[in-house]
């Protein structure tokens, strides 16, 4: 972040010194705030505020980013994000796939019963996505066991975490209720 707030300002036509070597992307930048200073400098507050208050969301969006007849959108751009997470246990997940393997040799979904392994071959062999059953935010800090984390295909992965008004996310027996309901069937996606 130095760095770069050093190119911005060395590179500047009227800073007065010996220019730092930058790209052209940082150039282009310059540039921008040169020629649109309003935009800049409200951008450059939302930016700011948005640290103060950890919402960075209120930037507006940049009259190049926007398509007027709604059909594309500007993507591929590298961006930084800061976000908090809940910290997980990568042991726990390789556990837990050991423990059903030697219990079955597939691994299954536990809501719809997908094998990865019987899609895929041998690209699918031993993959499968562990869930917590009950989410680390409902939860908090916890010490979680075997028995708190399931094994789901993606597609059931994503729908235990779906939200939906009034209800903010599932677990694997609700869902294999659901699917039930809505297909008359629980196996395979």
């Amino acid at each position: 972040m130095s760095r770069k707030t050093t190119d911005f300002m060395t590179n500047h036509p009227e800073y007065s010194g010996k220019a730092t070597r930058c790209g052209r992307p940082t150039l282009l930048v310059i540039q921008a705030f040169i020629s649109r200073p309003a935009e800049m400098f409200h951008a450059a507050q939302a930016i700011e505020d948005g640290i103060e208050s950890g919402e960075l969301f209120q930037i507006p969006p940049q009259p190049d980013e926007v398509d007027e007849t709604g059909i594309s959108a500007v993507e591929g751009r590298l961006l930084a994000r800061r976000a908090l997470t809940r910290e997980r246990n990568p042991r726990l997940r390789a556990l837990k796939i050991r423990h059903v393997l030697r219990q079955d040799a597939t691994l299954r979904c536990e809501v719809c019963a997908f094998s990865f392994t019987d899609t895929y071959g041998e690209l699918g062999k031993n993959y499968i996505e562990v869930h917590h059953i009950t989410p680390l935010h409902a939860s908090g800090s916890t010490e979680t066991q075997l028995a708190d984390l399931a094994c789901l295909c993606a597609n059931c992965h994503r729908m235990c975490h779906r939200a939906r008004p009034g209800e903010s996310w599932r677990t694997p027996a609700a869902l294999r209720e659901l699917l039930r309901k809505a297909t008359g069937r629980t196996d395979g996606c």
